[in-house]
């Protein structure tokens, strides 16, 4: 996964912990804007939640930030 993409994965992570506690859930559409403006970059982070790690399609912001740190 590119830098760019653990870098903002991260940031929304912890802006989400900060908002509503260590128990808030998110997709990985979290990372986006409403709008498809970089179909590559989407389908990268697609690819690592769904066919790389099996993910729900929610999961603890805690963990996605966890396992990105720990790549």
């Amino acid at each position: 996964m590119r830098t760019s993409l653990k870098r903002k994965i991260i940031s929304v992570c912890d802006e989400k912990i900060e908002k509503k506690g260590t128990n808030v859930g998110l997709s990985f559409y979290a990372f986006f804007a409403n709008k498809n403006d970089d179909p590559e970059l989407l389908m990268e982070a697609a690819e690592w939640w769904i066919k790389t790690h099996e993910l729900d399609h929610f999961e603890k912001a805690v963990k996605i930030k966890a396992m990105v740190e720990s790549e």
